[in-house]
């Protein structure tokens, strides 16, 4: 096995074996070769550098995993197959321009884009380089504004659309993150979801520095608006059929407003180097990762919503922007895309172009 293999790395004098095992293992998969461009006939460089880093790196990987995903062991695979290959692109990426590279990141609920965030700052921060972890919920409106944002529209009954963020915000900042200006720091905004009641508002913004790589992640950084005309099967259009949980006018209605509303997230989407996008094989299940995360929480002594709580904040979002919809023009957009599969490992990687 991969994992058992890759132990082997931390020896001091891996056996011979084990190289073969890990150039026969990489040329397994052609599509996650194509996507980090690996050529084939240069598999023995690759895997020898990748070991390097690897182990380089491994120290400072098993203490974050000992306190935040368990025990390192059990992500091996996925530091080997993909966040190791994706670190050593963004190094390559940064080394080509003459400013930070600033990385998209797409995905839904419980597909791992804010672990992905952490784990590639870490793993940069060994390489030398310095990453900026971003979310876009960090660029949600204050309270303050978000309540008279409500009062205009009742159904915006919680943060996360089109809509609520400060588009402006977002773009002065990445527009300061692309064109640092020498010893003079940026102000990065962050969110407190915990404050007024779980309601949320601003904090204290975060003054960073020297910042190599920016890692912008959200659930849907990206994404753009659709053609309501567009087909989503052989007899419907989009927001004029019922599409579950979009069944009443009134959610047809409030997926147009939010679809309409995506035109002015265009201009922060250009500021983006490469987007990947991290996406389900079905998107309900989405659904079910906030229910196993809600009950594993409420399993440690701390509160959490009920089922029928979390059912109803899930399809919130997806009446906003229906995953059928809005996700398959994303996929053929992204630079990159990593699928993720029920029990959270790893699935297919490839470039938008295969």
């Amino acid at each position: 096995m991969l994992q058992q293999t890759l132990r082997s790395l931390l020896q001091n004098s891996p056996p011979t074996a084990v190289w073969d095992e890990l150039e026969a293992w990489e040329r397994q998969d052609s599509d996650r070769m194509a996507a980090f461009g690996i050529d084939p006939n240069h598999i023995q460089t690759v895997v020898r550098q990748r070991a390097t880093v690897f182990q380089q790196v491994y120290p400072a990987f098993s203490q974050w995993c000992n306190a935040h995903l368990g025990h390192p062991d059990a992500h091996l695979s996925t530091l080997w197959s993909l966040w190791l290959p994706l670190a050593q692109q963004l190094v390559e990426r940064r080394q080509a321009i003459a400013r930070p590279w600033i990385q998209g990141i797409l995905g839904g609920q419980g597909t791992g884009k804010t672990t992905l965030s952490k784990i590639l700052t870490l793993i940069l921060q060994e390489l030398g380089y310095k990453a900026l972890a971003w979310s876009l919920d960090d660029l949600y409106k204050t309270y303050r504004d978000r309540l008279q944002l409500q009062q205009q529209d009742p159904q915006l009954i919680w943060r996360g659309p089109p809509g609520t963020h400060d588009v402006e915000l977002g773009i002065q900042v990445l527009d300061q993150l692309r064109q640092p200006i020498p010893n003079q720091p940026i102000f990065i905004p962050r969110f407190d979801k915990s404050l007024h009641n779980g309601i949320g508002d601003r904090i204290a913004p975060e003054p960073v520095e020297n910042i190599d790589i920016v890692l912008f992640e959200g659930w849907f950084v990206g994404v753009r608006p659709i053609d309501a005309t567009l087909a989503v099967s052989a007899k419907q259009r989009a927001f004029q059929h019922p599409l579950p949980p979009i069944l009443t006018q009134r959610d047809r209605a409030f997926a147009q407003t939010c679809n309409t509303r995506l035109q002015a997230y265009l201009p922060l989407w250009q500021r983006l180097d490469s987007l990947w996008v991290l996406y389900p094989p079905d998107y309900r299940l989405s659904l079910e990762w906030r229910k196993q995360a809600e009950h594993q929480m409420k399993a440690s002594g701390k509160p959490g919503m009920s089922d029928a709580d979390i059912t109803a904040f899930v399809e919130y979002f997806w009446k906003a922007l229906h995953p059928q919809l809005f996700m398959p023009p994303a996929l053929e957009r992204a630079d990159l895309t990593i699928q993720i599969q029920a029990d959270h490992s790893l699935g297919r990687v490839c470039r938008e172009s295969e």
